[in-house]
């Protein structure tokens, strides 16, 4: 094969791949009107468990109140967002709904609510030891809204031991 010959293929495969992409995240969007859609409650269900693991209650059913609890005040963060972050969020979101924007993004294999916590934890690591920045900004941005939005709550703070703010 000549070298320009690889240089069209490279260049219509680029092509190709960027419009399938494209129609990807348009097919599945991560937010909708600013809160989750099913894809996002999924990655951010997943994502949760596995950051906030050893401080969600034990107790099944209180596990789930919790993550639920949580993806209520993600919708209000996301809401809450300028338009261009909603849809840097909403693409993210939508990449990693998908399974190949998983695998590419987290190296996770199974879907995500099929993953287990420790399989998560480890696909969560992988992109914040990753020598590619845009898969640390993506951990950055996973890690920092799951944790903000659950110690937002007053009632997560018993387990930190924090008492709250001072009455001044």
């Amino acid at each position: 094969m000549q070298r320009r010959s690889l240089l069209k293929l490279g260049l219509v495969s680029a092509a190709v791949l960027a419009i399938a992409g494209g129609a990807a995240v348009l097919v599945q969007p991560g937010l909708e009107g600013g809160k989750l859609t099913a894809t996002g409650r999924e990655v951010f269900a997943a994502v949760g468990s596995a950051v906030l693991d050893k401080t969600l209650p034990e107790d099944p059913a209180a596990r789930q109140t919790a993550l639920n609890g949580l993806l209520e005040r993600i919708d209000a963060l996301a809401t809450a967002l300028p338009p261009h972050a909603q849809a840097e969020l909403s693409q993210l979101l939508s990449v990693l709904g998908s399974s190949v924007g998983r695998q590419l993004m987290t190296g996770l294999g199974s879907s995500w609510a099929k993953a287990g916590i420790a399989d998560v934890q480890q696909a969560l690591q992988g992109m914040r030891l990753s020598s590619l920045t845009l898969r640390q900004q993506a951990y950055a941005a996973l890690h920092d809204i799951t944790a903000g939005a659950y110690f937002s709550d007053p009632s997560s703070w018993v387990v930190l031991g924090y008492p709250g703010p001072l009455k001044i």
